[in-house]
C-alpha cells in the first residue's frame, strides 16, 4: 500500500480557510491521511462524556479535540 501525500504534517501552523471554524489558527496534531481528515489544536473542540475508569476515576464531561476534512485548512509560512 503506497503512503498518501498530504500538504500538512503534525506540528504545521494551519489556519482554516472554509466550513464553520473559519479563520482559526492552531497546530496540527494529527493528519489521518487515509480518511483525508486532520486534527488542529483548539479548533473543533469537542464534548464527550466519559464513564468512571483507572484513568478517568470521576468520569464525567471532557473536551477533545475533533477532525475536519484536511482541504478546510492552508499552512501558514513561517517568515523569517
Amino acid at each position: 500500500m503506497a503512503r498518501i501525500k498530504t500538504h500538512v504534517k503534525p506540528g504545521d501552523e494551519v489556519k482554516v480557510i472554509a466550513g464553520n471554524h473559519k479563520g482559526k489558527q492552531g497546530k496540527v496534531l494529527e493528519v489521518h491521511a487515509e480518511r483525508e481528515q486532520v486534527i488542529v489544536e483548539g479548533v473543533r473542540v469537542m464534548k464527550k462524556s466519559v464513564r468512571r475508569s483507572e484513568q478517568n476515576p470521576d468520569g464525567g464531561i471532557i473536551e477533545k479535540d475533533g477532525p475536519i476534512h484536511i482541504s478546510n485548512v492552508k499552512k501558514l509560512t513561517t517568515s523569517g
